[in-house]
């Protein structure tokens, strides 16, 4: 891909919402050498002020999750350019952690986690932008977000 991943952004026409703010005592990102770690994030709207909401499998269908998983990658996007200043600092994408909020016998978690690995995959290319990747079910999450994200960047 020619362009940057700024640049990208621009060309996908993706709105970030404002980083968001840690709700308990840890640090939204921490870089230490060329690594970044990015804590757990939620589907933050574009308002900054409102997560998407509701447990996949009873409140929403696998696409609503998916959009739920993107909009938390827009998030971790944001606190990734908060964190280094510009998202073409960023070498590639070296892990993610999806966990989607599931009723017990839900077996799409990896298509929900989707929504987050497509757009690193839009914003970073094909090589940079797919990690490893893990996405798991879980009883619960904070708030009753369908998903939760946490990843891992090689960083410059």
């Amino acid at each position: 891909m020619a362009s940057t991943p700024e640049a990208r952004l621009q060309e996908l026409k993706l709105q970030l919402p404002p980083p968001p703010k840690p709700v308990a005592k840890y640090k939204p990102a921490v870089q230490v050498g060329n690594i970044l770690y990015v804590s757990g994030h939620g589907p933050l709207k574009v308002d900054g002020k409102a997560l998407i909401t509701g447990r996949v499998g009873a409140d929403l269908n696998l696409e609503q999750g998916k959009e739920a998983a993107r909009q938390t990658g827009l998030a971790i996007l944001s606190t990734v350019r908060n964190t280094l200043g510009s998202l073409d600092k960023v070498k590639r994408l070296i892990k993610t952690l999806g966990m989607v909020n599931a009723v017990p016998d839900y077996l799409d978690h990896p298509q929900v986690i989707n929504g987050f690995s497509e757009l690193m995959a839009e914003v970073f290319g094909d090589d940079a932008g797919v990690g490893a990747r893990s996405a798991v079910g879980m009883g619960s999450l904070p708030g009753n977000i369908p998903v939760e994200v946490e990843c891992i960047f090689e960083v410059s």
